[in-house]
């Protein structure tokens, strides 16, 4: 079918499938979640953009300076990556020396005329629409990536189904995956890692390799489960297992709003276990890169 087909056809499903989840809110009061919609039937049309970012920093004035990508396209009875592709922005702000000592970006390599990055630079950058974008700890990408910029396309996590697939696998990060599962890749394209094209490239060779073993829609379903945390994060309880805590401690947690979703659901879901809802143990550790 000619590419232009294509693109009018997933408008299409697009088009169809939130207005069926606008119709079922409407009607029920219900929130459809899109990322659980079933997607297998278009399989053949589906473009999934596997994204990887290069910041200034880990907090939350990081500004994103570097963005790769690989769109990974349906072939056959498989999938195939295409080049990768990569473009740098210059921060507004300073590149920290912990940051540098990861992806080697120093001031030097922005001049005056390269643009900031924004939500108006993301679209343009991805002005090709994609069905699902895909990162390798995907909660990095996704905070930093508006929705309103990939067209609120549901996200798969390559992290959390390669543990879900690979529970043996020696590491998460995308490098040990690399080379655990013995890809043979051009150094040219994977090389050096923790840049943001080589590591789009590496992490669209993981995704491939999952989908011999799962589907996107079951990728996408693992992505959305809450991160499952053994013990408490912060405050007067901070290192605790769950267990520990009073009951209105938890309430409390539970009923903030503004509060880290994954706690919150953690501290809900231990609510739910006292009250003989849920048995057996809480979780296993928080997903790692």
């Amino acid at each position: 079918m000619h590419c232009v087909h294509q693109d009018r056809f997933r408008s299409s499903v697009r088009r169809t499938v939130r207005g069926a989840a606008s119709l079922a809110k409407r009607r029920t009061g219900n929130r459809i979640d899109l990322a659980l919609w079933p997607l297998t039937p278009y399989l053949h049309f589906m473009r999934l953009r596997v994204v990887d970012l290069e910041t200034t920093g880990g907090g939350r004035s990081a500004e994103i300076i570097e963005v790769g990508f690989v769109d990974v396209l349906r072939d056959g009875d498989g999938w195939k990556a295409m080049p990768p592709v990569s473009k740098l922005f210059r921060p507004r702000g300073e590149i920290s020396f912990h940051a540098m000592a990861v992806h080697h970006l120093t001031p030097a390599h922005f001049c005056a005329d390269d643009p900031h990055c924004d939500e108006y630079a993301l679209r343009k950058m991805f002005a090709e629409p994609a069905d699902v974008m895909v990162a390798h700890s995907a909660r990095f990408e996704r905070g930093l990536i508006a929705d309103t910029a990939v067209g609120g396309v549901p996200w798969i996590c390559t992290v959390r189904s390669a543990k879900a697939v690979w529970p043996q696998a020696p590491g998460n990060s995308n490098q040990v995956l690399r080379y655990w599962r013995g890809f043979p890749l051009d150094p040219a394209l994977a090389d050096p890692a923790h840049r943001a094209g080589p590591d789009a490239w590496v992490t669209a060779h993981i995704l491939m390799d999952l989908l011999k073993e799962s589907t996107v829609e079951q990728m996408i379903a693992w992505t959305n489960e809450p991160r499952r945390l053994d013990r408490i994060p912060f405050g007067k309880h901070r290192g605790e297992p769950w267990t520990e805590p009073p009951d209105d401690y938890l309430r409390w947690m539970a009923g903030q709003g503004e509060m880290d979703a994954d706690v919150v659901a953690a501290a809900r879901l231990e609510l739910e276990r006292r009250a003989g809802g849920v048995t057996g143990p809480l979780a296993v550790g928080p997903d790692a890169g």
